[in-house]
């Protein structure tokens, strides 16, 4: 294409959409237009409503953006840099640094449209991922090269959460870490920069964000620029891959705006019609293969907590572990704020966890079940009105929901307690002793932010919490 055929003109601007005249021939949808101007901006085509103009997303808009400005069809997508050399660094969706310092000029390009891995070579892991958090590792554990989600409504503790898992895994973790904000605010993505730091992690973890600030455009395309980089490090240098997303729904979010942008008729509740499609496109791209397994844990909003709601009920079917946190239980300052009864893991079944973890996690399960069962009784009549089995059921249930609390490393500058990471193995000790009646004249608050039963006798010394 000659450079004169390749040059159109800007016709309208309407939001963070631009439409673009060309005379020759149309770029393709999904190709990377650029502004003769200076600083460039980009354009991602997205529609093409007529046989002559190609509408498009405004990635970075500025004040210099007018109508006839030229626009030049690069031909190309939009593409992110990959290489050992983003180990340590923060970038955006271009692959343009935001932590201040300047990336190698060199490095190779890749295009963020890529296509999931075909069935016939995607390997199944079926191996635990052990996080140290309790409620987590024994009632909905992890899959290695599996998807996890996280879903709670607003101030529930998703971010402090899976800050968390950041703190114990990536200590723990031999591979690479990247962690994708889409929709992040500047606090957040800073507060984890630092933290990496402190942890000295930072030289294994990638971190793209697409921030709370930006365009829709933006917001949409980031968690396919993340997964590009990811796959480089699966794929080309065989190394197993983290990838830690928050928030999903941002990403979702960001799909129904540009879909209302692009005038496509809403579909139920006001979401896009291609929700579906778009979070497949997403999520379908993270697996393991025979070079390197790639796992994810993914923050989910649920709005205004209905987990009916679409953007929730479509990724449930993309996870292999759904982790839910409830008002309630942050209510009662039972953090983290895991609802046992409602989350799930297709990991816990036998043969697959050891029968142990299984029949341990399937009393827990029950116990919390039937004083779910009782609460309605108990606040009609009293606990003095429960028979002795009900009674000791009760105390029970009381023990275990405290003890599933934990001290965060995340959160020790906020509540003085030092953080706990608990292996597996303590935690089915600590459960095991519980149900066995073995602490029946233990006070249930002596359970509350604990590590394992062993520090009972610690707590003891210094004086039951209130």
């Amino acid at each position: 294409m000659s450079d004169s055929a390749s040059i159109g003109h800007i016709t309208a601007i309407e939001g963070s959409i631009a439409d673009v005249r060309f005379a020759a021939e149309l770029p393709a949808i999904g190709t990377r237009l650029v502004t003769l101007s200076d600083p460039a901006i980009t354009i991602e085509v997205a529609s093409l409503p007529g046989r002559e103009t190609a509408r498009g997303l405004i990635l970075n808009p500025n004040t210099e953006l007018r109508l006839g400005m030229p626009v030049r069809n690069t031909g190309l997508p939009l593409s992110v840099p990959v290489g050992p050399a983003l180990l340590g660094r923060m970038v955006n969706l271009f692959g343009d640094p935001i932590d201040g310092r300047p990336l190698p000029g060199d490095m190779p390009r890749r295009s963020i449209h890529g296509t999931p891995v075909p069935l016939s070579r995607r390997r199944a892991e079926g191996e635990l991922f052990e996080t140290g958090i309790k409620a987590i590792d024994l009632l909905s554990p992890l899959e290695r090269g599996g998807k996890a989600g996280l879903f709670g409504g607003a101030g529930v503790g998703k971010t402090v959460l899976i800050t968390e898992m950041i703190h114990n895994m990536v200590a723990e973790y031999e591979g690479i870490s990247l962690f994708c904000g889409i929709g992040e605010r500047c606090r957040e993505a800073e507060e984890l920069h630092r933290d990496m730091e402190e942890a000295g992690v930072l030289d294994r973890t990638v971190m793209v964000f697409g921030q709370m600030n930006e365009t829709p455009g933006v917001r949409f395309r980031v968690g396919h620029a993340a997964l590009t980089i990811a796959e480089y490090f699966r794929d080309d240098l065989n190394r197993d891959v983290l990838v830690l997303i928050d928030n999903i729904y941002r990403f979702v979010q960001a799909g129904s705006e540009v879909s209302g942008l692009l005038g496509r008729i809403p579909s139920r509740v006001g979401y896009q019609p291609t929700l579906g499609t778009e979070l497949a496109d997403l999520e379908e791209r993270i697996c393991s293969t025979s070079r390197g397994s790639m796992t994810s844990i993914q923050a989910v909003y649920v709005p205004a907590d209905d987990f009916t709601d679409p953007a929730a009920t479509h990724t449930f079917s993309h996870l292999s572990a759904s982790i839910t946190l409830s008002r309630k239980k942050a209510s009662e300052g039972l953090y983290p704020a895991i609802d046992p009864l409602k989350s799930f893991s297709r990991m816990l079944t036998p043969g697959v966890v050891s029968t142990r973890h299984y029949m341990i996690a399937s009393a827990v399960r029950n116990t919390l079940a039937e004083y779910e069962d009782l609460k309605d009784i108990i606040a009609m009549l009293g606990l003095e009105e429960l028979s002795e089995m009900d009674r000791a059921t009760v105390r029970r249930a009381r023990q275990i929901e405290r003890f599933l609390t934990q001290p965060f490393y995340s959160t020790e500058k906020m509540t003085g307690i030092p953080g706990r990471f608990v292996p597996l193995s303590e935690t089915l000790t600590s459960c095991e002793r519980i149900l066995n009646d073995e602490f029946r004249d233990h006070p249930e608050s002596a359970f509350y932010m604990i590590g394992t039963v062993a520090d009972l006798e610690q707590k003891e010394g210094a004086g039951y919490a209130a």
